[in-house]
């Protein structure tokens, strides 16, 4: 069983996480058109957002499962599971051409996944306090 300074750990991460992706979901129609303007390409870069899809997946659900047989709270489940939603629709469907409307999708998914992290840990401090005497 996962103790609560790796679930603490594990919230942490993916609330970090999932808001430098959102972040830089926002941020890259921004940098690629200001590149060629700079005289660089972007041609032959890897695109990691299917793999960061799945990965904030993993996470996000083996964190808000073991956080909810603590508190025993849905709250955070309704953060997690339409951002999970948006970022696959924009990771997995035609979205992923990283125009404007798959910023916007993965922008506020990833905002989404990270505010269900910042809630699971709250809630799982929050009943931790009440179990302590």
């Amino acid at each position: 069983m996962a103790t609560s300074c790796n679930l603490n750990r594990a919230d942490r991460v993916g609330f970090a996480a999932s808001f430098l992706c959102a972040l830089h979901c926002a941020l890259l129609p921004l940098v690629l058109a200001v590149l060629p303007t700079l005289g660089l390409s972007v041609g032959g870069w890897v695109d990691i957002d299917q793999g960061v899809t799945v990965f904030a997946t993993l996470l996000g659900v083996a964190t808000l499962a073991i956080g909810f047989r603590r508190h025993r709270a849905f709250r955070a489940w309704a953060l997690l599971l339409p951002g999970l939603a948006l970022v696959w629709l924009g990771a997995f469907s035609p979205l992923h051409d990283h125009g404007l409307g798959h910023a916007v999708v993965m922008a506020v998914g990833g905002l989404m996944i990270a505010g269900a992290h910042l809630l699971n840990l709250r809630l799982t401090h929050a009943a931790a306090a009440r179990a302590t005497p």
